[in-house]
């Protein structure tokens, strides 16, 4: 876990991480949330809807703008303030993804950071697109 404070975050600091999303995962996500859309739950569904397998939820992928504010970018002296997500692709199952966050702003009056963050996966192609707010321990 990162420990940025905010004397030493400059805008351009980047950090990125990959994760690989698992049944698992849509398991747990649809038991947190009770979200039983067949596009996330059934194979057939989401193949006669022309996609090659599940859809991943779109928050369970936006979920991991969580992971890159609060263990990244700044890490543990971070409190989310606002996440803004844009699903540009869908996600599947088996999907490893490359999580990464870029400071854009610095506001030292409110002791908060913006960072631009994107979801790529394996094949390179953005599936999310954010901006996330933090606060940032001085």
């Amino acid at each position: 876990m990162n420990s940025y404070t905010l004397e030493q975050i400059t805008p351009g600091l980047t950090q990125e991480f990959t994760v690989t999303v698992t049944p698992e995962m849509m398991q747990q996500f649809y038991a947190i949330t009770g979200d039983n859309s067949p596009i996330h739950m059934d194979e057939e569904y989401a193949a006669q809807r022309g996609f090659p397998g599940r859809v991943v939820y779109g928050m369970l992928g936006a979920s991991f703008f969580s992971t890159l504010a609060g263990v990244y970018l700044p890490g543990e002296h971070c409190l989310l303030h606002s996440v803004e997500s844009k699903f540009a692709k869908p996600i599947f199952i088996g999907d490893t993804l490359t999580v990464s966050g870029t400071v854009a702003e610095i506001n030292e009056v409110f002791g908060e950071i913006t960072i631009k963050a994107t979801i790529t996966n394996q094949d390179g192609k953005k599936v999310t697109r954010g901006v996330i707010k933090a606060g940032v321990a001085k």
